[in-house]
Order: structure tokens, then C-alpha cells, then sequence
């Protein structure tokens, strides 16, 4: 079964909360319910219990897909990460969760508008021989002791951003790690996603949909933006609207169960949230029908 969600970094972003700091939650998740969407990822304006967030998701026909985790296996191993991690592992699983969103943030710079992505940690290799068997560990750990699959976010200005970056960390990670692939991650890193797509399918099991502005991406380079000010500048769009080509994308997914998130992060002043997120919605189920894959409630 493939379900409709959204982030709701499409209202109100998480990296830098003045972007879209004045819709409320509630605005956010009526119009989500409205818009047909089925779940929600993980925001800054959520409640904190696992109790309060069905609840309140609850209230407008929603349920909790995940949330966002920051590891740091380049600086501690695998046990020490779960123990540092367990208050989140709970709240998310207790939340109704079934995958784990984990990307590791050791030294990124996407969170910074003022450091451009040029700058984005590169790993040596014995930074690649610490970290691959760590997160294997971990998301051994996590599954055993929580239930929940970790998928991995490949994200730029991270440590696993580029085509080769993507290939060393799934040849280099066991069977109990799975792929987040992001389309919009993915192109604008150089990444065709139809051909990750077709190399891990027996792997994704979390999909992030978005799609990407090729010209800013172009000014991005040029300019040597930060990812911030990249997405103030419109890099990133819904579904549709840029240059992913999606039923060539779930073609390569026949058999795909799981999620499908739209997660869009823009300027709300220059794109509001209700009108792109239907539209990348409608566009999706277009595209899965499309593709022969019925998005089904």
C-alpha cells in the first residue's frame, strides 16, 4: 500500500523557523486534511508526547509517519548513540511511527545560511571506515529495541550528498540500513533519481518528493549559495513543477509499500503552502496511476 503525506517544512521550515514562523499548526494540518494527505512528518510545532501528537493528528484524520533524527556516529559509536537517543526513539515510536528519518549531521553546514554548500564535510577514509559500520549497528539496535526501520537521508551539505556519496554509504551499510530516497536531494546534487530508483529498490522503503528549480539550482552553484539561501530563492517546488520526471521515477518502484512525502521546503510569502502542496498532491496521484501504481487510502 502506498500512502500521501507531507512534511510540514512546507509551512514552516525547521532550519531557520522564521520561514514560515507565523502559520500556526492548526493551519497546517487542517489544510493537510483538506488537501487529502493521509500523515504527517515531524515538526518544530508539534506536541512534544506521544499522546498529545495522536491527538492532535488525530483531530483532522491524520497519522504520524517519523521525524527527522540527527546522528553523530562519526563522533560516538552505535551504543552510545542509542543511549543518547532513546527519549526520541520512544517518542517516535509511541507516536505510531514505523521508520526512523536519520541523516548524519556531523560537520553539516545545511542548517547555516552563511556557509555555502562548497564547504560541506567530505570524508576521509577512515571517516567513511568508522561511520558505515556504526550505522549499520545502530539501525540494528533500533529495529531489535523500537521496532522502527531506519532510512537514511541522503541531504546536501551533509557527509552523503553526491551520486558516489550515496553508492559508498549503501554498498558500504548492511541490510538493516534502507534508503530515504529524495527526488529533489537527488537532482540537485546531480543525481539522476530514476537510476538510483532502479540500483536500490530492494532498499528504499521512505520516499521524499520534491522537485527542483533547475535555473536557481544553476544561480546556486554559480553563487555559491548555502542550502538556506538556495531555498529562499526557490530552488525546490512540489512535485511537477521542476524537472523530475516521477512516472519514470515509480515505474522503477513496482513494488514499493510505504510513504510517499511531499516535503517542499519554499518561501510560504512566495508560494503558500495550501495551493503548492494540492498541487504537488494531484500531481502524485497522477503520476502513480501513471506509473501503474494506485495510491489507495
Amino acid at each position: 500500500m502506498i500512502r500521501i503525506g507531507a512534511n510540514p517544512i512546507c509551512w514552516s521550515n525547521d532550519d531557520m523557523k522564521e520561514i514560515g514562523g507565523n502559520i500556526p499548526l492548526e493551519q497546517c494540518l487542517s489544510e493537510a486534511s483538506e488537501i487529502g494527505l493521509e500523515g504527517m512528518e515531524l515538526g518544530n510545532k508539534f506536541p512534544k508526547t506521544a499522546s498529545e501528537m495522536r491527538a492532535k493528528l488525530g483531530q483532522y484524520g491524520l497519522v504520524f509517519v517519523s521525524g527527522w533524527l540527527s546522528t553523530f556516529l562519526l563522533e560516538r559509536d552505535a551504543e552510545a548513540e542509542l543511549e543518547a537517543q532513546r527519549p526520541e526513539l520512544a517518542f517516535r515510536r509511541d507516536s505510531g511511527a514505523e521508520v526512523l528519518v536519520t541523516c548524519e549531521c556531523t560537520r553539516t553546514v545545511h542548517g547555516s545560511i552563511d556557509v555555502p554548500l562548497s564547504r560541506r564535510p567530505i570524508l576521509t577514509p577512515d571517516e567513511w571506515a568508522r561511520l558505515l559500520p556504526r550505522m549499520t549497528r545502530f539501525a540494528e539496535l533500533v529495529k531489535q529495541e523500537y521496532g522502527l526501520t531506519l532510512v537514511y537521508h541522503h541531504h546536501m551539505g551533509t557527509v552523503v550528498q553526491s551520486e558516489a556519496d550515496i553508492d559508498r554509504f549503501m554498498t558500504g551499510t548492511g541490510e538493516a540500513v534502507k534508503l530515504l530516497l529524495d527526488t529533489g536531494h537527488a537532482t540537485w546534487a546531480g543525481v539522476d533519481p530514476v537510476a538510483l530508483a532502479a540500483r536500490y529498490r530492494d532498499r528504499i522503503a521512505h520516499i521524499h518528493t520534491k522537485d527542483v528549480r533547475l535555473d536557481v539550482a544553476r544561480k546556486a552553484a554559480e553563487g555559491d549559495w548555502s542550502f538556506l539561501k538556495s531555498v529562499l530563492e526557490g530552488v525546490y517546488t512540489v512535485p511537477g513543477d521542476g524537472a523530475v520526471d516521477y512516472v519514470a521515477f515509480f515505474r522503477e518502484l513496482p513494488n514499493y509499500t510505504g510513504w510517499v512525502i511531499i516535503e517542499a521546503e519554499q518561501d510560504p510569502e512566495k508560494a503558500n503552502p495550501k495551493k503548492y502542496v494540492a498541487m504537488g498532491y494531484a500531481n502524485l496521484v497522477r503520476f502513480l496511476n501513471e506509473a501503474g501504481l494506485r495510491k489507495t487510502a
